[in-house]
Order: C-alpha cells, then sequence, then structure tokens
C-alpha cells in the first residue's frame, strides 16, 4: 500500500510550502482506509462526514444528484487530492462522492485536522488553499460547459485532467488512467452519448490526443491545449509540469 502520509505532503507541496514540523504533525495523522468499487458513493448529498477524504489510488468524481435520477459530475480527483475538505467546515454535504473505477480513499477524522489548524497554522492555510484550488476548478467547469464549444470542452477537460496528474507524477510518458465511460463524459460536459463519440472522433482527427479503453493520450499538447482554449493558471501549483 502506498504511503498515505506522504501521498498528503506531496500534494501539499505542489501548491504549499511545509516546515519540518508541518511534515511530522502530517506523520501524526491517523486514518481508515476505504476500498470503493467502481461506481460505488463514498459519501451522499446531505450526509455529514466525520472525516476528510484523501485519494490514495484511483480516480473518483464529485457530482450532483439530479431529480431525474441522473449526475452531473463536476470534478474529477485523483491521487494525492481532498475531494470533500469542504465537509470539514460544511455542516451537510451539497455533492455526493463515487469511485470512478476501484478507488482506495485514506479517511482522516476531522478533528485531528481542525486541531492542526489551531497548532500548525501554515499547514492549516495549506489544506484550505486545496479547498480554494478545488473552487477555481469549479468555476473553470462552469465556464467550459457555458461558453465554450462542444469540441473545446472536451478538450479542456483532458488538458485539465492531464495536467494536473502530471503534476502529481500519475502519467506514464504521453499518457494517463481515466477509466470513465461514455455516459459519464456526458454526464461532465452536457452531452448526449452521440455527441460524446463525435466529439472524441474529431479530436483523434486533430491528432492532438486519443481516449480508448479508459486511457488518455497526449499526441499534441500544444495543438489540444489551443483546441480547449487552456490556461493552467487557475490551478496554481507552485510544481507545475514544464510545457
Amino acid at each position: 500500500m502506498k504511503d498515505v502520509h506522504r501521498v498528503l505532503i506531496d500534494k501539499l507541496r505542489e501548491h504549499s510550502r511545509l516546515s519540518a514540523d508541518d511534515v511530522n504533525a502530517i506523520r501524526n495523522l491517523t486514518f481508515a482506509l476505504r476500498e470503493l468499487d467502481s461506481g460505488e458513493d463514498l459519501i451522499r448529498q446531505g450526509e455529514t462526514p466525520k472525516g476528510a477524504a484523501l485519494v490514495v489510488d484511483g480516480i473518483v468524481g464529485r457530482y450532483h444528484l439530479q431529480r431525474n435520477g441522473r449526475r452531473q459530475f463536476l470534478s474529477f480527483h485523483m491521487v494525492g487530492d481532498l475531494p470533500d475538505s469542504q465537509g470539514i467546515f460544511l455542516e451537510r454535504m451539497d455533492h455526493s462522492i463515487c469511485a470512478i473505477g476501484h478507488a482506495a480513499m485514506a479517511i482522516i477524522p476531522h478533528r485531528e485536522i481542525l486541531r492542526m489548524f489551531e497548532t500548525r497554522p501554515g499547514l492549516g492555510f495549506a489544506i484550505w488553499r486545496e479547498t480554494l484550488v478545488d473552487a477555481a476548478i469549479f468555476r473553470e467547469a462552469i465556464t467550459n460547459n457555458s461558453a465554450r464549444t462542444m469540441r473545446a470542452r472536451m478538450a479542456h477537460l483532458f488538458c485539465e485532467l492531464f495536467y494536473r496528474a502530471e503534476a502529481s507524477k500519475l502519467t506514464d510518458g504521453n499518457s494517463m488512467r481515466f477509466p470513465i465511460s461514455l455516459a459519464h463524459l456526458g454526464d461532465t460536459l452536457g452531452m448526449a452519448i452521440a455527441t460524446v463519440n463525435r466529439t472524441i472522433a474529431t479530436l483523434r482527427a486533430s491528432k492532438t490526443m486519443d481516449f480508448r479503453h479508459g486511457v488518455l493520450t497526449i499526441r499534441n499538447w500544444q495543438g489540444l491545449a489551443k483546441i480547449g482554449e487552456f490556461d493552467p493558471g487557475y490551478l496554481h501549483l507552485r510544481r507545475a509540469p514544464p510545457r
């Protein structure tokens, strides 16, 4: 199993400075490990979490459940992310989180994280900054789905995911695992499945990317970023991958 504490340390260092004492404080955190099957919920809208979830393997998706039973995916989270850190400060969750493929989560008690806010304010700020980056991703997703063409919004999503994965050293050369279904892509980008298929085909024809069998491959980063109007500044990464 991965070193859970190291996963969190490396993630926070992507955007924040951690002192030796901050690292020791993280090392003293306790956690419970939870394995999720594909599609299984970690937490649902309306529930009150007692711990913050850290992704230690796989990918999870944050979504709203609509009255007709469909999901609107809001964001995706990979190893090192804290996808429900807002739950530290909110009484009830206003969204759900589920596994995209198999995933493993470490659940860290809220009381321990809140104690760090008091005893290690610099570390508390790093965790708070993680929630602010989440908010920036939400804002960009609103612009992406409401102001860009179908082709541009899909290109932007793929650029964001690959860029974040590369920053976290989760890519394999020019490829990354993203085991999402075409239906899930449609629920993310506001497209019918037929439109998802056509849009992927269009991007393949541009020779900038490929997406097959849950693997995203980047063929031409600059070209894909141009199509998607992708500017990674909103991710606020100190350790951004060279591009």
